[in-house]
């Protein structure tokens, strides 16, 4: 069974996704909150596998909640997928690079919506990493990276930090283990000691990283 958190500011949307999910078999609602203070409370307490969160909200929005709720999550941190009512939106983008796991926009269909609840419970990638490297590039294109010892990046096996690379221009790991030559568990196994070295919750999260510190760069416009 899947334990969801319902969270957003709209009590009809959020009546409405929590209903949706009461009315699928392997999910259940582990509770609703109406804003990211409330979420917060409600992650620690509920522990639930998937968050749904609202990214705009008062008193705390979903960008900070997603941030405090993966720093004190543990070993066993929830999956959180972002609610959004704008494709490529900046929160969802500081979203991703706070440790969410994928992103939909509010008008996804019902059948859209369960099928990524399981996808991120599971561990999955949620969308093509194209999808989050297109995101990635629209905030990070023009800014000044650099890479930088306090990134954690100095702390990476020469290996590790060819995975990484790889991740960041959105190979899956099946492209990336034909890229360095290895078997895709090997691939697995680097990426996975490469986020627990840098403290990443998820792949979108590795994406975001690779581009801020300049190990990935945008690609130029009509390039």
């Amino acid at each position: 069974m899947i334990r969801v958190l319902v969270v957003d500011d709209q009590a009809l949307v959020r009546a409405g996704f929590a209903a949706l999910i009461r009315a699928t078999p392997d999910l259940e609602v582990a509770g609703e909150a109406s804003d990211g203070e409330e979420a917060v409370t409600l992650a620690a307490s509920a522990r639930p596998d998937v968050i749904l969160m609202d990214v705009r909200m008062p008193r705390l929005n979903g960008v900070a909640a997603t941030r405090r709720i993966l720093a004190t999550a543990g070993r066993t941190p929830p999956k959180v997928l972002v609610l959004t009512t704008f494709d490529l939106d900046e929160y969802v983008y500081d979203a991703l690079r706070s440790g969410a796991s994928g992103f939909l926009l509010k008008d996804t269909s019902p059948e859209r919506l369960i099928a990524a609840i399981r996808t991120i419970a599971a561990g999955d990638m949620l969308f093509a990493p194209t999808v989050t490297r297109r995101l990635v590039e629209s905030y990070t294109s023009g800014r000044d990276t650099a890479l930088a010892a306090d990134t954690g990046l100095d702390t990476l096996t020469a290996r590790e930090l060819e995975v990484l690379r790889l991740v960041g221009r959105a190979l899956s790991n099946r492209e990336v283990a034909e890229e360095l030559c290895v078997s895709e568990a090997t691939v697995k196994t680097h990426l996975n000691r490469a986020m627990t070295k840098l403290s990443l919750s998820s792949r979108a999260q590795a994406v975001a990283l690779a581009y801020e510190t300049g190990l990935v760069r945008p690609r130029r416009v009509g390039g």
